[in-house]
């Protein structure tokens, strides 16, 4: 008989307790037809608080009174990483076995789907009702930000680059995603009714129309498309090696990589760590044999400013960033066998 996983918390300690469904403002524009089935599955299966707030003071206030109810998040990558970082804020994260129904584009629900979770609303909802609650390492930065799978660092420009960083909330895939999303749905607005998720106004968006019709939208899209392929038609797709960038690389005090030799890529990732309560790191560097490998608690990544892709978004420019494994930090909730 084998033993019992040490990173699976007892099924009856967290299922049959009544929930608490925090469903996000853009999930309820983008995908309302989503939420009400996420809402209608869980509100069948348990005793379940609605919740509709708009904007983080309001989740906070939410989470602060939810006292034995279990927090059920309905939305997208950025709504996951703003509530994980809010309870990490309170101290409050490795108490809460969080649930995560993935509401959005294929982009904005890929860290839901790389962190073994359904993507469709009802085995979502499901999961929520009857799954397991795995613990999971947490990477955490001095300012408070948090990594969930793993981040990487690209020499010099890297990609995505020109989005709005971490403070600026918003990423040019996630605009694409959201027309897309309007595109199915027909409405920004939540179409369900019961248990107060709003209605919505059929192809409107907030009260308002969109100027460009459904056709004017792809073609819009197709010019787009036309545009990065090399200036327009007849052009050839170009693809170029992002430059390189000297870092200084350090895993628990030891150098793997310095500021005179440049440095492709780096990246860090918890995920493929196992058990240990160490952080996977990996250096790219422009010369030499190979990939340089470690496994840490704590990385620091030193040099001129830089950008870095943290699970689905990137962050910064920063000079410094020192990321310090937290063990078994949180704890999220899985189908079950995962």
């Amino acid at each position: 008989m084998s033993a019992p996983d040490p990173w699976q918390v007892s099924p009856d300690a967290v299922r049959g307790r009544p929930l608490l469904v925090l469903i996000d403002p853009t999930a309820r524009r983008t995908d309302g037809e989503s939420v009400r089935i996420a809402k209608d599955v869980l509100c069948a299966g348990a005793s379940a608080k609605i919740c509709l707030p708009e904007g983080p003071e309001e989740v906070e206030r939410a989470l602060a009174r939810r006292g034995s109810r279990r927090p059920v998040l309905v939305g997208d990558h950025r709504a996951l990483l703003r509530t994980v970082e809010l309870l990490h804020r309170k101290r409050e994260l490795a108490d809460a076995a969080l649930s995560v129904v993935p509401v959005g584009g294929s982009a904005t629900v890929a860290l839901a789907r790389a962190l073994g979770l359904p993507t469709d609303a009802v085995s979502a909802a499901r999961t929520a009702l009857d799954g397991t609650a795995h613990r999971r390492d947490l990477l955490v930065d001095e300012s408070g930000g948090v990594v969930l799978g793993g981040l990487r660092i690209f020499g010099g420009e890297q990609p995505g680059s020109g989005d709005r960083d971490a403070n600026g909330a918003g990423d040019a895939s996630e605009d694409g995603d959201r027309d897309a999303s309007r595109d199915r749905d027909g409405s920004g607005a939540v179409s369900g009714t019961g248990g107060g998720t709003g209605g919505g106004t059929g192809g409107y968006d907030g009260g308002h129309q969109p100027w460009w019709t459904p056709a004017a939208r792809t073609a819009r899209t197709a010019l787009t498309l036309l545009s990065l392929q090399g200036g327009g038609l007849g052009g050839s797709r170009r693809r170029t090696r992002p430059p390189a960038q000297r870092l200084r690389v350090e895993a628990d005090g030891v150098l793997l990589a310095d500021l005179d030799r440049p440095v492709e890529r780096v990246s860090v990732s918890t995920a493929a760590a196992g058990r240990g309560g160490l952080a996977d790191v990996v250096v790219h560097q422009c010369a030499g044999d190979g990939p340089v490998r470690a496994r840490a608690r704590a990385i620091t990544v030193s040099g001129p400013d830089f950008r870095y892709h943290a699970d689905t978004l990137t962050r910064g420019p920063v000079r410094t960033r020192t990321w310090t494994v937290l063990t078994e930090a949180w704890r999220l909730m899985v189908p079950r066998g995962e």
